[in-house]
């Protein structure tokens, strides 16, 4: 098997997968990359749900930063933790990201499930297509509960969901890089839950893959309206975003997008 690295710069060098190098954000310059992501539709739509009023975030699994610096750049004072030392997609490029742009974005080698950070830390802690890579997922939730600040937040974003265990293997099949480096990995929705709550955390809302740019991208809700309406023999304006956001929640694709939001009550 190869690296993580390896396997995604042999995908920076086959021509018919420019687009999802694009969209991964894989391309350099990193810098470039990180502004891309930052005017995302995906961008956009966690912003929007992220507090007002920055304060301390912690980015985990940041691979190449470009999370870190979108958060940086709103203000938040942010710490990038990632384990893997890459040039090209770990410390090394967040390093060169922050030489490129002249940010202040902290950064920490260190895995999710062993924070070296005090308890009551962080106002919000974002995971970006992070905790289906968790070596122990209710290990990783327990870290995150504990140096969130009360009443702060966790924003996992853009996890795999598979309907039952059968589900696994065909979506892993599908996937462009697994094969290479063999790291991807995908549970049950019940699983996210459950994991998340034995981390004292809340969830408050959970986005299905229709229910948010953030899980759509690199396409628009727009677009998948009408690609949906069109399979269904429909003009656009006859499928609401109420029924795709339904259709969303009843998928049954294996690997599908979830997002989930959380919070760490006030009082214990």
């Amino acid at each position: 098997m190869e690296t993580w690295e390896e396997a995604v710069i042999w995908l920076r060098n086959q021509p018919d997968q420019s687009e999802l190098v694009h969209a991964a954000f894989f391309d350099d310059p990193v810098s470039t990359a990180a502004m891309r992501y930052r005017s995302s539709i995906e961008w956009k739509s966690l912003r929007a749900l992220l507090p007002k009023n920055p304060g301390r975030a912690l980015e985990i699994g940041a691979g190449r930063g470009v999370a870190s610096y979108a958060l940086a750049m709103d203000g938040w004072d942010t710490t990038a933790l990632e384990p893997d030392p890459s040039q090209v997609v770990g410390v090394g490029a967040i390093q060169r990201l922050i030489e490129e742009t002249g940010l202040t974005i902290h950064l920490v080698a260190d895995w999710g499930e062993s924070l070296p950070f005090n308890g009551n830390t962080f106002d919000i802690v974002l995971c970006r297509q992070v905790l289906h890579h968790a070596r122990d997922l209710k290990a990783f939730c327990t870290e995150v509960g504990r140096v969130l600040k009360p009443g702060g937040s966790l924003f996992a974003i853009r996890e795999h969901i598979i309907s039952s265990p059968s589900d696994l293997p065909v979506f892993l099949n599908s996937h462009p890089l697994h094969h290479r480096y063999g790291g991807e990995m995908a549970y049950l929705l019940n699983d996210y839950l459950d994991a998340i709550g034995s981390g004292g955390l809340t969830v408050t809302t959970v986005l299905n893959p229709y229910q948010s740019e953030i899980n759509t991208y690199p396409e628009s809700l727009e677009v998948v309206r009408r690609k949906i309406a069109r399979r269904l023999h429909l003009p656009p304006g006859a499928l609401p975003f109420s029924v795709l956001a339904w259709l969303g929640a009843r998928s049954k694709a294996p690997g599908r997008l979830y997002s989930f939001i959380a919070r760490k009550p006030l009082y214990a």
